[in-house]
């Protein structure tokens, strides 16, 4: 890299750091710190009131944020205190969502409407009996189908929020000696301490849910020292199994320093700033390109650095850790494929998937729970979780990025069809990207079945997961086989990169949300649109299929030759 070059990377890398300063107010203390981070132990683990507020509101809601009946926006925080304290009629709060419209249809419930009230849907009666319905079928060990998936997951929602309101019994209260003994609420503390060590502590408490009452958090940061103390007491009664304050702060930087988010908006100023390179010559700011999209990266890998930190283990076991990481290996193949041929059109095809990707995860939390739990036991075997997940995610991505490389040629093809020493040269980058991502999966289905013999004493067993990774593979390596025999040319390689990745999202998305079913059941989840994706699945086809007629010329007419009349001799 010449000297010019390297400062017009240093400044694209420096904007993209100063991006990570805004907003300002995200480092100004709020006089909450004490409340956000006070320890609970739920699902399995020790973590802030911070991540529990966000993960109990998003999973009810589907989304961090809620908007009352009056029209005023509240935080997660905002309104888990107002649920924790129980401030408002929670009954009649249209508050838990359902977002399945076939579901809704079966049940008689608004289409129209997202969210619902604790009592509309306690007392629908055809809801009751979907769910009744599913748990026979669980009991029997017979698979669900959607309606029924999504109603248990209805019921879930309603659960939580049913045993969150004026919870008295959240366990905030450590246990005295044992730091895997389990903690309690406030409701029985006396069982583990004395009444008299335990009284300032219960006054702390009464005091910040009168606070709430009165006015919510605006008030409460008036009354930090009240947090303070109630925190520090809880942490005098047990100091050595109390978890640190670096610990907590730590995940409460994390829930709101918003890595992921920060890294789409630099893939996408990547994506223009290379737009511009391209279209715009006497703005060359290429290298500056350059350094936005490397400062995503950057901020994408620390974002994933504290989720590491703070789960223990590889941020890849469910499917918001997935699409998360897949969203990474587009960007990271890129930028090394872009290293190596600076030609610009890596980084054009990878930083669109990659913000789409990181889109998906934050706006849908009810779909993909960002949410970080307890590992099912198979999965605990850090070795291989750490090499065969993020392997087949990693050609998943190689995948994805051939896929976005496909779409580039369809432009040219379309609109430039001439252009033939680009389109040449489009299919290269487009075949090598191929190989990779046939190397990456192949590699990953072997880890896979060495790990399923470790612990299910099997190597392969067409589970639906393992069968449709088989099929994904074979619908790569049928083209490759066939540019390298001949068969198909350099529109066949980018239709096939199109096309083929059907298979990559059904292995991907449909076996975890269509199927659902397998041993891989810690993949699967509700909320998926099948609609939605089937429709994006046939107009990107639709595509295909036009642009395959205007090259081949299929519909064009025929010139005929005209007619010649010949003399009579006569």
């Amino acid at each position: 890299m010449k000297a010019p070059n390297a400062i017009k990377f240093i400044i694209g890398l420096c904007l993209g750091c100063m991006l990570l300063f805004f907003p300002f107010t995200q480092f100004q203390p709020d006089g909450l710190e004490s409340l956000r981070t006070l320890t609970v132990q739920l699902d399995g683990r020790k973590k802030p009131l911070d991540t529990v507020a966000k993960e109990t509101v998003a999973k009810i809601h589907g989304s961090t944020s809620y908007q009352t009946v009056n029209g005023e926006k509240e935080d997660y925080l905002s309104t888990y205190l107002e649920i924790w304290f129980n401030t408002r009629n929670w009954n009649e709060e249209p508050f838990v969502l359902v977002s399945y419209r076939p579901l809704k249809e079966l049940t008689d419930l608004d289409l129209e409407q997202k969210h619902f009230a604790f009592q509309e849907l306690m007392t629908n009666k055809k809801l009751a009996a979907v769910v009744n319905i599913a748990h026979e079928k669980q009991f029997n060990e017979q698979d669900l189908n959607r309606d029924e998936r999504e109603a248990l997951t209805i019921e879930e929602r309603l659960n939580l929020l049913y045993h969150s309101v004026g919870d008295q019994s959240l366990p905030i209260v450590p246990h005295p000696t044992d730091i895997k003994g389990k903690w309690v609420g406030f409701n029985h503390a006396t069982a583990l301490y004395d009444v008299e060590e335990f009284a300032p502590l219960v006054a702390n408490f009464a005091m910040i849910q009168q606070t709430v009452f009165n006015g919510g958090l605006d008030h409460l940061a008036a009354l930090s020292d009240i947090t303070d103390s109630l925190k520090a007491g809880l942490r005098s009664l047990s100091p050595e199994i109390y978890p640190s304050d670096f610990v907590l702060a730590r995940e409460t930087h994390f829930n709101h320093f918003h890595p992921f988010a920060k890294a789409w908006q630099l893939y996408g100023l990547a994506f223009i700033a290379m737009l511009i390179s391209l279209w715009v010559k006497p703005w060359n700011i290429y290298w500056s390109a350059m350094g936005l999209f490397s400062a995503g990266i950057a901020v994408q890998t620390y974002g994933f650095f504290l989720r590491m930190q703070i789960a223990g283990r590889p941020p890849v076991t469910n499917m918001y850790e997935s699409v998360v990481w897949v969203g990474f290996g587009i960007a990271a193949i890129a930028l090394t494929f872009e290293l190596i041929t600076r030609n610009r059109y890596y980084i054009l095809a990878a930083a669109p998937l990659s913000v789409m990707c990181l889109l998906l995860a934050a706006s849908l939390p009810a779909v993909l729970d960002p949410s970080i739990s307890p590992l099912v036991p198979v999965l605990r075997d850090n070795f291989w979780l750490s090499i065969h997940v993020p392997t087949i995610a990693l050609g998943y991505a190689s995948f994805a990025l051939a896929m976005g490389l496909g779409h580039v040629a369809l432009g040219n093809y379309l609109f430039t069809p001439n252009a033939k020493p680009r389109l040449k040269m489009l299919s290269q980058l487009n075949y090598h990207v191929l190989q990779v991502g046939v190397l990456l999966l192949t590699a990953g289905i072997i880890l896979g079945g060495i790990w399923a013999h470790l612990s299910w004493g099997r190597f392969w067993g067409w589970d639906p997961k393992e069968t449709w990774a088989l099929i994904a593979l074979l619908c790569y390596l049928a083209p490759l086989y066939g540019r390298l025999v001949g068969w198909i040319g350099d529109f066949g390689v980018h239709m096939a990169s199109i096309v083929s990745f059907n298979a990559v999202l059904m292995a991907w998305y449909g076996v975890n949300f269509v199927l659902g079913t397998g041993l891989h059941s810690y993949g699967f989840g509700t909320g998926g649109s099948e609609l939605l994706i089937a429709g994006v699945v046939g107009l990107d086809l639709l595509l295909v299929l036009i642009t395959a007629t205007k090259h081949k010329g299929w519909f064009k007419s025929s010139e005929t030759e005209p007619l010649t009349t010949v003399e009579n001799p006569n």
